[in-house]
This record gives C-alpha cells, sequence and structure tokens, in this order.
C-alpha cells in the first residue's frame, strides 16, 4: 500500500522521535545490561492499561525510564497521525479499520494499472508525480507469476514502520525479525525488531514467547 503525503516538517519530526526512541532505548539498556526490550514493553502495557506493578516491574520502571519512554511513544503516535491526516483520538480498532480500508483503495488502484511509488525518483524515475501507469495489462500475468522479490527499505520511519507490518502480514503465521527483513533490501535485524516492538506497543502485532511476531 502507499504511505500518507507527509510534508517535510512532519517526516522530519518522525524521524526526529524515531532517533529520540531508539536512543534512549540503547542508552538504557547499556546502563542496565540485564534490561531487556520484552521488560520495558511489558511494564510499558501495564501503565498503559492502569495496572498496578510488581515490585520486579517497578525496578523495570526505573531502568528503563518508561515514563520517558511512555512520553516518546506517545509523540511518536501523533507524529504518525498527523502524517496520516487522521485525529489523535483514534483507539487501536479504529486505526486498523483505516489502515484495512487504505489498503484495499489502494490494491484496488493497482488492479487499475496505478501505482504509488513510495520513492518515485528511485523506483520509477521515468514517471511523474506519485502516480503513474503500470505495464500493460497483457504483461501484467507474466509479471505476478514471476517470484516475488524483495521491497526497497524505505527511508522514511512512519514507511519503514508500515512496511514491517504489511510485510508481516505477508507471512499469514508468525514470522522471526529476521524472516521479516529478508523481505527487504538492506534492511537490519536489528532495526526491523525495534520497529516490531514498536508495532507490539500500538497492538498493531503481537510477540509470541518464542520470540516470532505474528500480525
Amino acid at each position: 500500500m502507499s504511505f500518507p503525503g507527509a510534508t517535510e516538517s512532519q517526516e522530519a519530526r518522525i524521524r526526529e522521535l524515531g532517533g529520540a526512541l531508539d536512543g534512549h532505548r540503547k542508552r538504557q539498556q547499556a546502563q542496565h545490561p540485564a534490561l531487556t526490550m520484552t521488560g520495558m514493553y511489558s511494564v510499558l502495557e501495564k501503565r498503559r492499561s492502569g495496572e498496578a506493578l510488581t515490585k520486579k516491574e517497578q525496578a523495570l520502571h526505573e531502568q528503563g525510564l518508561v515514563s520517558v519512554l511512555k512520553e516518546i511513544h506517545d509523540d511518536l503516535d501523533r507524529a504518525v497521525f498527523d502524517a496520516y491526516g487522521w485525529p489523535h483520538d483514534l483507539d487501536d480498532v479504529a486505526i486498523l479499520e483505516r489502515l484495512v480500508a487504505l489498503n484495499a483503495e489502494r490494491a484496488a488502484e493497482e488492479r487499475q494499472g496505478k501505482i504509488r511509488w513510495l520513492r518515485p525518483e528511485y523506483q520509477c524515475p521515468e514517471g511523474t508525480a506519485t502516480e503513474t501507469e503500470s505495464v500493460a495489462a497483457s504483461a501484467v500475468g507474466a509479471v505476478e507469476a514471476q517470484a516475488p522479490k524483495k521491497s526497497p527499505w524505505p527511508k522514511g520511519l512512519a514507511e519503514q514502520a508500515q512496511s514491517v507490518r504489511d510485510a508481516l502480514a505477508a507471512f499469514q503465521g508468525p514470522a522471526t525479525a529476521e524472516q521479516v527483513a529478508r523481505s527487504f533490501k538492506s534492511a537490519g535485524t536489528d532495526r526491523v525488531t525495534d520497529l516490531l516492538d514498536t508495532l507490539v506497543s500500538l497492538g498493531q502485532c503481537r510477540a509470541l514467547e518464542d520470540g516470532r511476531y505474528v500480525a
């Protein structure tokens, strides 16, 4: 699917918050080697639900500065909503409904021969604007019959997150971060893991006990 036409300032804000999120987690884990991503996000989820923390979880909360982690995520949520042109008060169900509707809309456009390139200057340099006609209808069947190719790794944080979510959904079952990363060109497993964990915190996918993820 295509992604929202975010302004340069919106993209810059999302990149800034993405860097702040990555830096915060790495900094706290460096200070507390036993601190895990799973531990931090388990405490974050309990904070969001209003559940009382155990003593162990209180310690994780302090080590991970989970209040700061929550603030960064909340700011990132709002920035991504702004990029999509959505209100800030959407719940998880409303978000998924909008994403499904948007995905269906883009799929219908592509069946009609229209493609919204993520990076038209790289993916389709001969095209104009962000919509371009695809190959002739007679060639579509042959293209679809080919083995799937690895997708380009987007540069923008919002685009990366959505691409990872779409790639995970394409597995139609559990997958590791490494498997998802192999769906893209030049996507680091660590980066994909961070994005998957972020999607977990947003309720857009689930982390299984064996380390795999499922849409």
